[in-house]
């Protein structure tokens, strides 16, 4: 007869049944690799039947998976999931490698068109100058229409600091002076020593890039040739 105890056999066998269902650490290191984003593609789509477009968009219709893997075939395409979730899933005929290509493609040109406004940076005294305003609205002018906001800043210093409605007259004045490419985003408001007015543009950053590389192409193709300079160099020099 064993020598151990009933309860001491208990908490062994429970303490044996923990330690084998819990995975080890091997097993959760195994338990596959990163979930794919790629949709499934020929072999790899095991349902029994899909519901089939053609290469072209057309409707084909609710086909087994082996009669759509032979049209596939028969095609030279791939036959691709398109939609995974529907019932029965959707799949199209179509030339994968070329597929993804046209979308990196895409996505790439959608990048480096992508613009990201820039908020510029403005600051005024409140008993500016003619000519220096000038210089400043320029600026904010050039900003505008660039598709960029411009933050105003008025700066007080000593007695001025009094006299706010100065610095209330001079952003309503650049406002009003710049109205035709931009519109106030945020209003005149007292920070301190400072007061600030933000400028939106009429034009998105897109927009305005897209004018900009318009009109540089343009420039460029008013420009003379080399051959054409070189001949007007030459008729010049026979004259």
């Amino acid at each position: 007869m064993s020598s151990v105890a009933p309860h001491a056999r208990r908490a062994g066998l429970f303490a044996f049944a923990r330690s084998s269902s819990a995975p080890s650490t091997y097993g959760i290191a195994n338990l596959g690799g990163p979930i794919s984003t790629e949709p499934r593609i020929n072999e790899r789509i095991r349902v029994p039947e899909v519901r089939l477009v053609g290469p072209n968009g057309e409707q084909v219709g609710i086909v087994s998976i082996h009669d759509a893997l032979k049209l596939a075939q028969e095609a030279d395409l791939d036959l691709v999931e398109v939609a995974a979730t529907a019932r029965p899933p959707v799949c199209k005929l179509m030339d994968y490698g070329k597929f993804k290509y046209e979308s990196a493609m895409k996505a790439r040109e959608a990048r480096k068109n992508q613009a990201h406004t820039i908020i510029k940076e403005i600051k005024l005294r409140p008993k500016i100058d003619p000519h220096d305003y000038e210089t400043k609205k320029g600026h904010v002018v050039r900003f505008l229409k660039a598709g960029d906001k411009v933050k105003v800043t008025i700066m007080f210093r000593g007695r001025e600091q009094s006299r706010p409605e100065l610095g209330f007259r001079l952003l309503q004045r650049l406002a009003d002076d710049v109205q035709e490419l931009g519109f106030v985003e945020s209003h005149a408001k007292q920070d301190g020593r400072n007061m600030i007015m933000v400028i939106g543009p009429h034009k998105k950053k897109a927009e305005a890039k897209a004018e900009k590389a318009a009109a540089k192409a343009q420039r460029g193709g008013e420009e003379p040739s080399a051959e054409e300079s070189s001949g007007q160099e030459a008729s010049v020099q026979e004259a």
